[in-house]
């Protein structure tokens, strides 16, 4: 990180009210057990769906993740191949990651270079992300929708049931310890409700294999609504602590 990019960083960090940082290596490392919330979300509050296809254990992570693309192909299981997308926008980062982010779906620059969030509001992220002291090659980084809707309108109930149980068996590949769903369409998918975000968020629910899921505000949602950002602040100080907790 060169020293205007470290100015830009810690002006962000100042932001959201970071109070200071930790070199200690330590809470990085990935650990192989499955560690508590602060705080859970009650009984009775909307559970996930079962699993679908498990990935073969004989791949490595990374082998799976290769073959789910590979299953993808240049999809046309849904309308959206036929609504001027260029190309699968599938996800990026470390087979291997703790934490895990689900945005919504691609938008313009995601749909040429073929990356998720590597617009402005992918900028956002990766500086949310830096603010707890990891990189983007720490994480691991997808949509719910993998190809772009026009005009960036929201998804559809159909697109989304087409695609989804690919985003489940990447998140059953990478078996991250906490998933950050990233705007309302990324938590109400993955927790099969139709609360708004602002209901959502601010809450850490329990999630498939043993991940704990966190709701946040969607980066694109700060860029209009800056003030958000100690709300998402707040969020990510409980992400930092589940994967600095350890058994």
């Amino acid at each position: 990180m060169d020293r205007d990019q470290l100015v830009e960083h810690l002006k962000f960090a100042a932001e959201l009210g970071v109070a200071g940082t930790s070199r200690d290596p330590k809470w990085r490392k990935r650990g192989s057990a499955r560690v508590g919330p602060p705080a859970l979300a009650s009984e009775g509050e909307p559970q996930p769906a079962a699993a679908l296809s498990p990935v073969a254990f004989s791949r490595n992570p990374a082998e799976a993740l290769t073959a789910i693309r590979a299953d993808i192909g240049d999809c046309t299981r849904c309308k959206l191949h036929t609504l001027g997308r260029t190309q699968v926008v599938f996800g990026v980062g470390n087979p291997d990651a703790d934490l895990m982010f689900v945005g919504e779906a691609p938008g313009g620059d995601e749909d040429i270079q073929g990356i998720p969030f590597v617009g402005r509001a992918g900028q956002l992220l990766t500086k949310i992300i830096e603010a707890i002291g990891l990189s983007r090659d720490d994480v691991y980084i997808a949509n719910v929708i993998k190809c772009r809707p026009p005009g960036n309108r929201n998804p559809e109930p159909d697109e989304v049931e087409t695609c989804e149980p690919f985003l489940f068996r990447q998140i059953d590949t990478i078996q991250p310890r906490v998933i950050v769903a990233l705007g309302k369409f990324a938590a109400q998918t993955l927790l099969r409700t139709d609360a708004p975000i602002s209901r959502l968020r601010g809450r850490v629910f329990d999630y498939r294999g043993g991940a704990r899921l966190i709701p946040t505000f969607h980066p694109a949602y700060l860029l209009r609504n800056p003030a958000s950002k100690r709300e998402v602040w707040e969020d990510m100080k409980v992400v930092r602590t589940l994967l600095k907790s350890e058994a």
